[in-house]
Parts: C-alpha cells; structure tokens; sequence
C-alpha cells in the first residue's frame, strides 16, 4: 500500500488541533457545531486537506479556548503543514521535551540509531543519562530531573509492540566511564538486559576498523507503516528532520555500510558481557583489598 502524503509538521498540526479540540472537552461534531462548520469542513483542515484559512483556525481555537503558547504554535505550523524538512533552532538549548520527536518515536515501526562516543539516549539508565546533561555547557542546572525525565519519555514511547530498534554503538563508548565506576558498571549491565529483548538489536561497531561511514555524526532513522521515513539530527541547539527522499536514500547507504562493519548482535552482546565481567572483577578485586587498606591504616594509627 502506497505511504499517504503527510509531513512532520503536518503531523504534529493535526495532532495538536485533535489534542486542543480533546482538552477543551468536545467531539468533532460538537466543535463542527460551535463554529457553525460542516464536520467535514473540520476533517479536513485537521487532516491537512485545505479549505480553511488561518481566521478559521484562530475561530476554532478560540472556542476551544486553547492556551495561548499552543494556539500561537498551531497557527505558526499551519501555513506550513505541507513544507517537507523541518530545521527546529532552539536558541541556546533544545527544550526540555522535544515533542516533535516524542510524537514520531511513538508512531514509528522501526528504529536506527548511532550515536558516537556515547551510549545512545534511547538507551542510557538515568544515572547515565543525568551525567551527560550535568556536563552540557548550556542546559539549565534546575531542570536536571525534568530532562531526564523527558529522556524516559523517549525511551518509554519505543517500549511498545511491534516496533523494532537497532542501535549502533562505537566500541570506544562502552568504556568510557560516563559518571563514575558504578554508574558505568549499571550501563553495562543495562545494555545487556536490553540485548536479550526481542524488539533491540545492538552492534558494536569495533574501534579497531579505523574510520567508518559514521564519523560524520549521529542520527536516527524513523519508519513508520503509514508514513514516508525520516531521519532526525540532534545537536546542541537545534534538531533537523530530513524527509527529502534523496536525502533519506543516504543516511540508507551508511546504515548498510555500518551493518557491513559492524559485529553481528551475539558478538556484539559477547563484547558488552566480557566488558561487565571485567568491571565485576574490578568491584571483586576492590572489596578484597580494602579490608587489608583498613587493617594497615590501623596498624598506623595505634603505633
């Protein structure tokens, strides 16, 4: 079956218009009525098929009574519902909850991601997660719990069935001990846990291969069952959703390079699992020295 037409931002129109006409507690038909539309009038404008204007819109979100910051973003999206790439600057740090992203995560059927020098969000434990944006030179300090929290909203809308996830992890970033010794210890094992579920693939794109169709920078590529695919850029300020088809054909040609110089999911868990044996054995290893530490320091002390 063909994909329907549709665009990020249409999309995430449509979705906020239902949102709004839901909040303020009414159905289709009644909000049709209020504004004195036919209901199909109103099904098309949320499915994006023209035959309003933008009076129309502020007339319906008005009897929607819709709040001020999310009546000034649909009207601002709703010329634009058709305009194909959305670049989403963010000013000095992206938002807390990046809801463009969140929407699409929860509609997708499949997922490819890589990210460099890092555990990939979808994947990271919140301890992980915290260390990471207590590090960003930008990210507000007092919104460090709702970010984490916005990170397992992400994580939360791909633990669903039937989508599929694989993630590509650069083996230099298993080893970095993001938070600490016991904090890395936790990834690890987390890594692993998510490795025996059905719905996660994870490769370990080895160091030792040199350079590699990934250098470029991380991504996400989004499927969706109705819907052309896409890929999403995140960078410090601002997140890129590419839906040219030429442009997503590309970020195809470097998945398939990394699958080529990736180790298969078994080795890759092979990798992951000898990591936390090691990491164990340095726990086991310390806790076996440190009552020796305690007895000399107190051969000190009492001569």
């Amino acid at each position: 079956m063909p994909k329907r037409f549709s665009t990020v931002r249409g999309r995430e129109f449509g979705a906020g218009l239902r949102a709004a006409i839901a909040c303020a507690g009414l159905s289709s038909r009644a909000a049709a009525a209020l504004a004195d539309w036919d209901e199909a009038k109103l099904s098309d404008l949320v499915n994006g098929k023209g035959g309003s204007s933008v009076v129309d819109l502020a007339l319906l979100l008005g009897i929607c009574r819709t709040v001020a910051a999310e009546r000034d973003h649909l009207l601002r999206l709703f010329p634009e519902t058709n305009v194909k790439g959305w670049w989403q600057q963010h000013g000095r740090c992206a938002p807390v909850r990046l809801r463009t992203l969140v929407e699409h995560l929860a509609m997708a059927k499949t997922l490819i991601c890589w990210q460099a020098c890092v555990v990939p969000d979808f994947l990271q434990t919140p301890a992980y997660a915290r260390a990471v944006i207590t590090e960003s030179c930008n990210e507000p300090a007092d919104e460090l719990d709702e970010r984490v929290e916005a990170q397992l909203e992400m994580q939360q809308a791909l633990r669903r069935p039937g989508v599929q996830c694989t993630y590509f992890i650069h083996e230099p970033a298993l080893y970095l001990p993001v938070g600490g010794h016991d904090v890395h210890v936790e990834q690890v094992h987390h890594l692993l846990r998510m490795a025996v579920r059905l719905s996660i693939t994870i490769r370990i794109v080895p160091a030792a291969i040199g350079a590699h169709a990934g250098m470029r920078g991380p991504f996400t590529q989004l499927t969706f069952a109705k819907y052309e695919p896409l890929v999403c850029l995140r960078s410090e300020n601002s997140t890129l959703f590419i839906e040219d088809t030429a442009a997503v054909e590309g970020y195809d040609a470097i998945v398939r390079s990394l699958d080529r110089c990736s180790l298969d999911a078994d080795q890759s868990k092979e990798v992951i699992a000898r990591l936390g044996e090691a990491l164990s054995a340095t726990d086991r290893s310390n806790e076996r020295t440190m009552p020796q530490a305690d007895s000399v320091r107190a051969q000190g002390e009492s001569s």
